[in-house]
């Protein structure tokens, strides 16, 4: 006759991992309650069931609302690696909701989050640049940044740091000068931009140029490109395959160009040319800053000159459905036909 076997295997589809979740409502304030123990083992097993709870909308903002982002900062101070990289990514993950960007600030939890930045487990410096990328995209969280202090911190971060981090470290760089690009000036990031446009990288590339954009808009930023000598690099990075990175390329050729020494360098780089080639563009941004920048350079009597031959190629734009497109192909060709 048979006898009942008991497996000393888990059940299955249980992860021995995980904390077991409590029904219903009593959930996240189960998660919360072993959030604190004094047991490692069961700190690092509620956070993976949290991280994997968060993902659920409803549950993120009930933990938010449940004093979730408290518990959470004084768990970024564990000294055991598993519970830093864990913490990390539940904040990377409450930081895609607006409730939780607010509780971000509320609760400062940017500056604890950014002391992980020299953290020794690549894991966690991942899990922190992808929050802190996510608080910069928001205006208030870039600004928030920048009065903290993170800019010079981010700088010299960028040329030590692995591949995909540096990627978000420069795109963080990008929203924060996007706001004020002072304290990225007053740093020296021009140079170390500079070091970037040549990365192997689209995504590196295209926040670099993207930082640049922003840097250029300030007249001392402007200044910073020409003395870098960036515009012959930029007018070589207008036939880039990546469009985001023309764009870009595009955008800082414009800003710089509004200052004379700007026109100068970038008209003995010989950027006419490659611009003209981007105006039938169907990339929106690619087009509009192609134009932007030919204006602005048409205001030199010598590349007004050039530019007359090709005005009928920019009145092919003025048909263009998009009214954007529209208006900066009018305002090129008012600027190029103006006679003194």
């Amino acid at each position: 006759m048979a006898s009942p076997q008991t497996s000393e295997q888990p059940p299955p589809h249980i992860d021995p991992t995980q904390a077991p979740v409590a029904f219903g409502s009593w959930a996240i304030p189960k998660l919360m309650l072993e959030l604190q123990d004094a047991e490692l083992f069961t700190r690092q097993r509620a956070l993976a069931a949290l991280c994997d709870l968060v993902h659920d909308h409803e549950r993120a903002y009930e933990a938010i609302l449940s004093g979730c982002m408290e518990r959470l900062k004084v768990l970024l101070q564990d000294e055991d690696d598993l519970v830093r990289v864990k913490t990390t990514e539940v904040l990377y993950v409450l930081a895609s909701h607006s409730l939780g960007r607010d509780a971000f600030l509320k609760f400062d939890i940017v500056g604890p989050l950014a002391n992980l930045i020299e953290d020794p487990v690549n894991a966690c410096r991942k899990n922190v640049h992808q929050a802190l990328n996510r608080i910069a995209e928001f205006p208030s969280g870039a600004v928030f940044m920048v009065s903290m202090g993170l800019v010079p911190k981010l700088v010299l971060k960028v040329s030590d740091e692995e591949e995909s981090i540096r990627a978000l470290i420069l795109s963080t760089l990008s929203c924060c000068v996007s706001v004020n690009a002072l304290p990225a000036l007053e740093s020296d990031a021009v140079p170390v931009l500079r070091d970037q446009l040549s990365h192997p990288s689209p995504a590196i590339r295209r926040a670099a140029t993207s930082a640049l954009v922003g840097i250029s808009v300030p007249a001392d930023g402007k200044m910073k490109v020409c003395e870098e000598n960036l515009l012959p690099i930029l007018v070589k990075l207008l036939s880039d395959d990546e469009q985001g990175v023309v764009a870009n390329a595009a955008g800082t050729i414009m800003n710089t160009a509004v200052i004379t020494k700007g026109k100068t360098e970038a008209l003995n780089a010989c950027a006419i040319a490659p611009l003209l080639q981007l105006v039938v563009s169907e990339t929106t941004a690619v087009c509009v800053n192609a134009l932007r920048a030919l204006t602005v350079l048409a205001e030199v009597p010598r590349a007004r000159a050039e530019l007359l031959e090709h005005v009928p190629l920019l009145n092919t734009r003025l048909t263009h459905p998009n009214t954007i497109i529209q208006r900066a192909a009018s305002t090129a060709i008012e600027v190029i036909s103006w006679k003194p």
